[in-house]
């Protein structure tokens, strides 16, 4: 490359996003809040790989689902040969580590996830290539009573994040046979309308009618809103399965919408399907989907064993808590340390790292390519950190013994420095900052 030539810029793969810095704390604040409600019901996390076979969700998903057909990126592994896949969701993922680790050997099992899906579709608000879920699966419970309570834990965390403009919608798919008398009478409704039907809908009419009822063409709404209702087609069991989630949701006074058209494309769903629903986020308006999927274990090869579970989309929930009008504190540490010298920078280490000890937060000023390492533009590095002190070291105060320490977020800008002997520093910020239970000062809320 010649010196003149300016090398090529590299940008990110499109519809896979940075995080950066100034989102983190929104991100934080979600993981946490999760982490929290879900060890609350009892849930333990799970970590499973990124790369999965590609049989595992062919075989998990179906076939003829939009995700196998179109959005998975699949690739040879050019080192064995073996197909592989990014994973586009984690529900059979969990479930195959579930069964090659025998997991519910002594008893069922309440599971969750956290991390990266991958789909190759048009990206848009709420819709990446890369997206966050975070999910539950609850392994080995047969009752009605698991679905409502994985129901009401999604009630929890959007309480807990303050969300209110989150709604539920609850449907039953019911059993294999009641599907199958179901389909065979909705293929039959829709030949009747074929002139109707859009070409997505024409496409999936003989492989996955299902996914019609899902449709957002406004053409078609009419149409499909007199479609036999799967509803209609359950049977005992199923029926009172349905109820018992009802009773169940009723008692705990969880609002519920009943809707007849909420299906599932994937194989493996039966019975309880809920959708947490926003109408915040155009298009992309669900923000949680879940639902039992008793067949799923067995279609891996393991004996039966009854599952149900949810997944979030992060990404869509953090759009609800922007638009909530979420505020995160900026500050990235408690204390900056400013100094001036060879001897003070020695001394700023070893005060910097007895302050950490001591369980505090702490930017140490390093040298910055094109800026200054005067005190004036140390202390405007300082104000711009949010912390809530500096301590100053510079000749004069290495002479005495001493530091400076300066209150950053005081009115009283005359009195609002002292000075502190060099050993006395960590004890004195740390009095200073955790200043008694009836403390309301923000910047001191995580040492409480």
């Amino acid at each position: 490359m010649s010196e003149n030539k300016k090398a090529d810029k590299i940008v990110g793969v499109k519809g896979m996003n940075d995080i950066l810095p100034a989102d983190a704390p929104l991100w934080e604040l979600f993981e946490n809040t999760v982490q929290s409600v879900l060890k609350s019901y009892g849930f333990q996390q799970i970590r499973t790989p990124i790369v999965e076979p590609t049989a595992l969700f062919a075989r998990g998903l179906g076939e003829v689902t939009d995700i196998v057909e179109k959005e998975m990126y699949s690739f040879v592994d050019t080192m064995n040969g073996d197909q592989l896949t990014l994973r586009p969701e984690s529900t059979a993922g969990v479930v195959r580590a579930a069964l090659e680790h025998n997991l519910t050997y002594d008893g069922p099992k309440r599971l969750w996830y956290a991390g990266p899906m991958f789909r190759h579709e048009r990206p848009q608000r709420g819709r990446y290539r890369q997206f966050h879920q975070v999910g539950a699966e609850a392994i080995g419970f047969t009752g009605p009573d698991i679905d409502a309570e994985l129901i009401m834990l999604g009630q929890r965390l959007w309480d807990d994040l303050g969300l209110q403009n989150i709604r539920l919608e609850l449907n039953s798919i019911g059993n294999a046979d009641e599907r199958n008398r179901h389909r065979a009478d909705l293929v039959a409704y829709f030949e009747q309308h074929k002139d109707l039907l859009d070409t997505d809908a024409q496409r999936r009419l003989h492989t996955n009618p299902l996914r019609i009822l899902d449709t957002k063409n406004p053409t078609m709404q009419e149409m499909v809103n007199g479609a036999p209702k799967l509803l209609d087609y359950l049977g005992e069991e199923s029926r009172a399965h349905f109820d018992g989630v009802q009773n169940i949701l009723r008692h705990n006074s969880i609002p519920f919408t009943i809707n007849t058209r909420l299906v599932r494309g994937m194989d493996y769903y039966n019975r309880t399907v809920f959708e947490w629903v926003t109408d915040q986020l155009g298009s992309q308006g669900t923000v949680c989907g879940g639902g039992r999927y008793d067949p799923l274990i067995e279609m891996f090869g393991g004996k039966p064993t009854p599952a149900c579970g949810f997944a979030i989309g992060v990404e869509r929930v953090l759009e609800l808590m922007k638009a909530n009008g979420e505020k995160f504190d900026p500050n990235q540490c408690d204390v900056y340390v400013v100094h001036q010298g060879e001897q003070a920078q020695l001394r700023a280490f070893v005060i910097a790292e007895r302050l950490r000890d001591a369980g505090l937060d702490v930017v140490l000023h390093c040298a910055a390519a094109g800026a200054g390492g005067s005190f004036k533009s140390q202390m405007k590095r300082a104000d711009a950190s949010g912390a809530a002190y500096a301590v100053i070291l510079g000749e004069d105060e290495i002479a005495k013994g001493m530091a400076s320490v300066k209150t950053l977020r005081s009115a009283d800008t005359a009195n609002n420095q002292t000075e502190v002997e060099f050993d006395a520093v960590p004890d004195y910020l740390l009095d200073q900052i955790t200043c008694g239970d009836g403390c309301d000062h923000p910047e001191h809320h995580h040492l409480h």
